[in-house]
């Protein structure tokens, strides 16, 4: 099976837009995470750190990119503090 080189965001606007017919927001999927149970946040950011961990490429449009999985990693880390404080 050959490796997905395709990052985070878009995997999920790849499969959202097959299951309903348009792709997932960012806001959307920062609006999913906090739907998650504890340990399947905890999970999910590890996967996202390591996700970022990877090289970058200095094309404009990987920068671009990178930018928006940044954001969408500050989103989801803040929910999930704020949701850890609520102790939920």
């Amino acid at each position: 099976m050959s490796e997905d080189s395709r990052n985070f965001i878009e995997r999920a606007e790849s499969i959202t837009g097959n299951l309903y017919g348009e792709p997932m927001s960012p806001n959307r999927i920062a609006e999913n995470f906090a739907l998650y149970g504890l340990r399947k946040r905890v999970a999910a950011l590890e996967r996202f750190d390591a996700e970022l961990g990877g090289e970058i490429d200095s094309s404009p449009q990987s920068l671009r990119k990178r930018v928006q999985l940044v954001d969408l990693r500050r989103r989801m880390s803040s929910l999930h503090e704020a949701l850890c404080k609520a102790k939920r």
